[in-house]
Order: structure tokens, then sequence, then C-alpha cells
């Protein structure tokens, strides 16, 4: 790290300690709006402060770029006003209309940035066109330069320190900030190019470098809105989350494993979820409704998700059909291993065995080869005993790359 992203670092830490209660407390909503307040603060005052720096110098040196320059400034200060507005939304806490909050809030303020960004990005390829077809006539002021560099120096902080803010806290609204500023450093930094490349060769390729980083600019914007919409659709459960929950749950004695996990997201560190836990069939219902209830108030104190809990009994005793569910997995395995079972039950008779359970297979599996993989497994598990038959739900599970959650 060079002395400059050190300074950066020491003052982003210097603003946070002294403007964030509980700074280090992030899973609290009050505390997740503070550092929103703080970026959206800090946010709309260097964009003052550049507007009103270059406005003033654009009078003075009679710069018609400079001072249109100063009010794209005060402009950018509206996606400091959209965060700030997000994030205290966000804040308010369930009620009638809304139970689960109303967290999503913070995404739809990033989902708007990532229209801004857009819209700087077409205005600039648009721009950039239009001095491809009619050159203008550069000219080159040291002023100008200094001014655009003091921009670019103030720009790059405020986007590092929403970057920084917003992966501290996870925060996609921040995040887009971020990736706005970094336009906006990108576009001033073309423009200097072009103005010291024209000084010195006396070729303008203004509207060239422009076209450039109004695409760049435009992916940039594509990336938060693909980001910010993902969760408002409602996206597969992380791995790292699926793990961690599985294992919560897992951990409790009574609780012989678990599957079928669903997150809803309703914004930041605000997650509904639901699990089926596998309990003994040999244990008194009420013992393990006990276990089940202490689960779910603990998941809320030390994972902070509202988390609800079905309840399947699964056999632990009986030899037989934990033989026959052996076979089984066994047989799965050979046939397909990113594909799994659960909730295995046997139905037992003299001339016929009915074998119950769920067949999880990846969601890119058309229903060809999911009808393919059922059929060569009871195949295989027939070949054991030609008086098993089969009741097969076949289903997906909820997490992205399952592949990786083993």
């Amino acid at each position: 790290m060079n002395e400059r992203e050190q300074a950066g670092g020491e003052m982003t830490e210097f603003l946070v300690r002294h403007f964030v209660k509980d700074y280090e407390h992030t899973e609290k909503v009050s505390v997740r709006t503070a550092y929103g307040v703080l970026a959206s603060i800090v946010g709309i005052f260097c964009n003052v402060f550049l507007f009103l720096v270059k406005f003033a110098v654009g009078l003075v040196i009679h710069s018609v770029s400079v001072t249109a320059d100063a009010f794209n400034n005060l402009s950018d200060a509206g996606s400091s006003i959209i965060s700030f507005v997000g994030v205290k939304l966000a804040e308010k806490p369930a009620d009638e209309e809304h139970p689960f909050g109303h967290g999503r809030m913070e995404y739809i303020a990033a989902l708007i940035v990532s229209f801004l960004v857009l819209e700087v990005g077409f205005t600039f390829l648009k721009d950039s066109i239009g001095k491809i077809q009619s050159p203008e006539v550069l000219r080159f002021q040291i002023v100008s330069v200094v001014i655009l560099i003091l921009s670019i120096g103030v720009k790059l902080w405020l986007g590092l320190f929403n970057r920084k803010l917003g992966e501290r806290i996870d925060s996609k609204v921040m995040m887009a900030v971020f990736t706005d500023s970094m336009g906006d450093v990108l576009t001033t930094a073309a423009t200097i190019f072009s103005l010291i490349f024209f000084r010195f060769t006396g070729i303008n390729i203004d509207g060239i470098t422009g076209i450039g980083v109004a695409l760049v600019v435009m992916w940039a914007g594509v990336g938060i809105a693909k980001d910010t919409l993902e969760p408002l659709l409602g996206e597969a459960v992380d791995p790292e989350v699926y793990r961690k929950i599985k294992q919560f749950v897992e951990r409790y004695d009574g609780i012989v494993g678990s599957h079928d996990l669903i997150v809803h997201n309703y914004g930041p560190n605000r997650s509904m979820a639901s699990i089926h836990a596998e309990v003994p069939n040999t244990t008194d219902i009420e013992e393990s409704h006990e276990v089940i209830d202490r689960i779910e108030r603990e998941a809320m104190e030390n994972l902070g998700i509202f988390l609800v809990v079905h309840m399947d009994p699964i056999e632990v005793s009986d030899e037989n059909v934990l033989r026959i569910r052996e076979q089984v997995n066994e047989a799965i395995k050979e046939i397909d291993t990113a594909c799994t079972i659960h909730d295995f039950r046997v139905v037992d008779g003299t001339h016929q065995i009915n074998l119950i359970f769920d067949l999880v297979v990846p969601r890119e599996y058309d229903k060809e080869k999911q009808k393919d993989v059922e059929h060569r497994l009871c195949e295989k598990v027939k070949t054991y005993d030609k008086r098993y038959e089969f009741v097969v739900t076949v289903e997906h599970n909820f997490v992205a790359n399952c592949s990786n959650i083993e």
C-alpha cells in the first residue's frame, strides 16, 4: 500500500470511528444505516465542493467546458442523495403492509443509481460520436487540466471510500456509487489524455477515446443493474450461507440431518429461511419439538435469520430400512454424484416393497435427463430385490453451485 492509499484509508477510518456509533457491529440495522448516511453525506459534500470550485474557475477563465463539468458534478450529488434516501427507507421497521421490513429499498436505490450510470455512458457515447462527426477545436489550458486532475483525485477517493464501506456492510447501493465515481474518473482521465495528446501531436482523438470510455461505463452500469436485480428477483442460496445454516441446525442433539433449505432475502442482513430437519422416529415428538423451537429461537439470536424448521422423522433403528437406504445411496453415487436422496421410507410387504423417497437433481437437468437418472436408479436398485417398487419425487435444491456444498 503506497502512502496515498494509506492516507485515504486513515481518513476513511477516522470518519467511521467518529461518525458511526458501534461501527464494528455491522450486523445491526442502525449501524448499517449510520454507514449509509455517512457515505451519502460525504458524497454530497465532495460533489458540491467540486461544483463550487469548477463553477468559480469556469467563470474566471470563461471556460464553457469547465462550467459544464461543474454542473455534471452537481448532478452527481444526486447519486449520493438517492443513496441517502435508500438507506433511510431501508431502516424502517416492519409494519402491517411490509411484515419483513423495508430492507429491499436499498436494492431499489442501487438500481436507480445503475440507471444514472447508464445515462452517463449513453450521453458520453452520443457526445463522442458527435465529436468524431464534427470535431471541435481543442484548446489546451493548464488551469483546466489542473482542475480536472483535482476532480480525479476527489472522485477516486470518494469511489474507494464507498467501496470500502460497501464491502464492510455488504451494501449494493454503495458499490453502485463506487462504480458511478469510477466512471467519472475514467471520463475525466480520458479528457485529460486527449488534451495532452493534442498538445504534443496536434491530433484530436477526443471522440475516439470517449467512445471507449462510454462503453466501459455502460458495461459497469449493466453490471450494477444485474447485481441489484438478482436479490430482488430471488437468487439461489450462496453455498457458504447454505453450509453455515446447515451446520448450525445439525449441531443440536436430536438432529441427524437436514435438507430443503430455502432462503428469502428481504434486504442486507434481513433474511427468512426454512429447512427440513431430520429427527429420529424413536424420539418423543414433544422432545423433538422442543429442540426445533430452540433452533428457531437461537437462529435469530446467533445468525440474525428468521428460520422456520420443518420436522422430518426418519428411521434410525430398523436394520432392514437402513440397509435398503444404504443400497439406494450407493446406487445414486454410482449413477450420478451430482444427485442425492432424502425423506426415505419403506412400506414393506410380502410380494411388494415400496421405496418412497425424494430424488434431488441439478437444476440444469431437463425433463429427459431427470427421467433417465430416475429410471437408471430404479433399475439398479431393483437388481437387489425384484419386489422393490418406487414412489420417487424429483426435485431441485435452491443452492448456487450446488456441486460445492458438500
